[in-house]
C-alpha cells in the first residue's frame, strides 16, 4: 500500500500552510480554491480522453492536491475536519454501500448494483426530493440531463420547458438521449471533439 507517499504528502501540505511555509498558499481559502478544483477535475477527464496515462498520473496527482488542500484549511477551524475525517467518511461509505462485498448481500447484475447505490443515496441523506443532492453549479446541459433521470427514476411526468427558443429545443434532446440511455454531456463532448478534429483537418488543407 502507497500510505508513506500520501502521508507524505498530507506532512508537505501541512508544512506549506504552516508558519514559514508557502505564503500564496496560507493565503488561500476554500472560496479561492474553488477555480482550480474545477480546472483540475476538467484536465483529468482530457488526460482519459487522450489515453496518455503518464499525464493521467499526474493530473490526478494535482487534484488529489486540492482534495488535501481543502482538507488542510477545514482542520484549521474549530469545528473542521481533517484528511484522515475525509478518508474514514469515504472508507465508511464504500462498505455500507457494497453490502454485497463485505456483508455477503447478492450481488445482483450491475444495473441493480447502481439502483441500490441511489436507494442507500436517498436514505443516508434523507432526501425528501428528487432534486435533492443534485449541483445546480455543473454545466447546463449535465444539469439537464441529471434532473431528467432523477425525475424519471421518481415516476414523475413533468413537462418539459415548452416553446421554440433555442433552451427548450435543446432540453427536449436531452430528454430523448436520457430515454435512449446516453448521457447528454458525453455525447455532445465526443461530437464537440469530433467537430474540433474535423477544424484542425480542414485547417491543414488550407
Amino acid at each position: 500500500m502507497p500510505v508513506p507517499e500520501l502521508e507524505r504528502a498530507v506532512e508537505i501540505m501541512d508544512r506549506l500552510r504552516s508558519p514559514g511555509g508557502c505564503p500564496w498558499d496560507a493565503e488561500q481559502t476554500h472560496e479561492s480554491l474553488t477555480r482550480y478544483l474545477i480546472e483540475e477535475a476538467y484536465e483529468v477527464v482530457e488526460a482519459i480522453e487522450t489515453g496518455d496515462l503518464h499525464l493521467l498520473r499526474e493530473e490526478l496527482g494535482d487534484l488529489l492536491l486540492q482534495v488535501l488542500f481543502h482538507a488542510r484549511i477545514a482542520q484549521e477551524r474549530p469545528d473542521g475536519f481533517s484528511i484522515e475525517d475525509v478518508a474514514g467518511d469515504l472508507a465508511d461509505k464504500l462498505v455500507r454501500r457494497h453490502p454485497h462485498v463485505f456483508a455477503g448481500a447478492e450481488a445482483g447484475s450491475a444495473d441493480d448494483l447502481n439502483e441500490a447505490w441511489e436507494r442507500n443515496k436517498v436514505v443516508e441523506k434523507q432526501r425528501t426530493s428528487a432534486v435533492d443532492g443534485v449541483p445546480v453549479a455543473q454545466p447546463a446541459l449535465a444539469l439537464a440531463g441529471k434532473l431528467v433521470s432523477r425525475a424519471r427514476r421518481a415516476g414523475l411526468a413533468v413537462e418539459p420547458p415548452a416553446g421554440e427558443e433555442i433552451g427548450a429545443r435543446l432540453f427536449a434532446v436531452v430528454e430523448d438521449a436520457v430515454a435512449a440511455g446516453v448521457d447528454p454531456e458525453t455525447a455532445l463532448r465526443r461530437a464537440a471533439l469530433e467537430y474540433r478534429r474535423r477544424i484542425t483537418a480542414a485547417e491543414s488543407r488550407t
